[in-house]
């Protein structure tokens, strides 16, 4: 029977290599790019308000139009 601590302790200093190799962001670069994510964040929440309410009153034209 093959040990899970084993495999978790294998598996723990791998992931601590990998993470020694990858390039982190500096203050600077994180701090843009959270500015740039909430900015597409408010246009396509306003994009999909403005689609939805428009296809709401489309739909609620329409229904009116039905029943006369």
């Amino acid at each position: 029977m093959k040990n899970p601590f084993r495999s978790i302790r294998i598996f723990w200093s791998e992931t601590i290599t990998e993470l020694k190799k990858a390039s982190w962001p500096s203050l600077r670069e994180l701090r843009e790019s959270t500015v740039v994510v909430l900015v597409a964040v408010v246009l396509l929440g306003a994009f999909i308000g403005i689609a939805d309410f428009s296809l709401f009153q489309v739909v609620n034209l329409f229904t009116d139009w039905v029943r006369g």
